[in-house]
């Protein structure tokens, strides 16, 4: 059997892919930035160093693929020049389809980089598959995280919006699902939850799970920037997530869509499971052991 190739193989997504994979008896081949970070692989997979921006890394990641996960690194912005070289390598040495993690509406705002990928997929002649994802129920207990623990604040520029959140753990269950049976080639899936939140409602469902007061602050995109710029990410790093909320202000992420449900078999993984299976990720380092297991028993 041919390896399926996950890049991105130790992010929130990636790793679940991989886990996923693997436990199925698929062959894996993991894409990592290096031997530190294969330490962090979710499987004992095969694994192979890989840069967009290298050359030198394809032909070992590539070799013998068929088929692959395509996550955009963050840091990347310019398409073109970063990642193009790569997706054009990939079908001349036998890549036959590409999934790639796209985001809600990208087809819609041409400012984020995920349309750049898409349309340069679309142009290609190699198969795809495009996840257009909503919000990441992860990124609250990851990018988020800390104000949300120090200061009980979901420090998000959002406005009233609303977000039909998705756990990534679904994500990575329907991508698993796309990359090991035909009939998903030339085709997009908008991918959500089942229920759309505003960010008021989704600090008082942590209040409740976590057992203390957890409140939305809705900064201004002024603060916001500043606040993740002083925190040391890259100012095009920024950009982006503003540009993401200010997409949710303009109700752009609210839209629930039935496809989650469809592809799986099952209803999506809610909100509130998603806080009591992650509530220690939250809890404050001064609280009482024990705090968070007894919240989540409760809810």
């Amino acid at each position: 059997m041919k390896p399926i190739l996950v890049t991105g193989a130790t992010g929130n997504v990636g790793r679940e892919i991989v886990k996923l994979l693997h436990s199925a008896g698929n062959p894996v081949r993991a894409a990592v930035v290096s031997a530190q970070d294969a330490q962090r692989l979710s499987a004992p997979v095969p694994w192979t160093i890989f840069d967009f921006t290298d050359p030198t890394t394809y032909e070992a990641t590539f070799v013998g693929v068929e088929k692959m996960f395509l996550m955009r690194p963050p840091h990347i912005t310019n398409i073109q020049r970063d990642m193009q070289p790569a997706i054009t390598y990939a079908g001349q040495v036998g890549v036959k389809h590409i999934v790639f993690l796209s985001l809600l509406g990208a087809e819609k705002n041409s400012f984020v980089p995920h349309a750049k990928v898409e349309k340069l997929l679309l142009a290609g002649p190699t198969p795809y598959t495009l996840l257009r994802c909503g919000f990441f129920m992860q990124n609250l207990s990851t990018t988020h995280r800390q104000d949300i623990q120090e200061d009980g604040d979901i420090f998000i520029p959002a406005g009233k919006g609303k977000t039909a959140f998705i756990d990534v753990r679904d994500i990575a269950a329907a991508a698993a699902k796309i990359l090991t049976e035909p009939g998903h080639e030339q085709k997009a899936y908008p991918l959500t939850g089942s229920t759309a939140f505003d960010y008021h409602e989704v600090a008082s469902l942590m209040s409740q799970v976590l057992g203390r007061t957890i409140i939305y602050s809705n900064p201004s995109l002024v603060r916001f920037i500043w606040r993740f710029w002083r925190r040391g990410y890259p100012l095009s790093y920024v950009g982006v997530i503003a540009a993401i909320y200010t997409t949710t202000r303009l109700g752009m992420a609210q839209t629930v869509t039935p496809h989650t449900r469809e592809l799986l078999g099952r209803e999506p993984i809610s909100l509130e499971q998603f806080i009591c299976d992650h509530a220690e990720m939250w809890q404050r380092k001064d609280a009482p052991v024990g705090t968070v297991q007894l919240q989540s028993q409760l809810s």
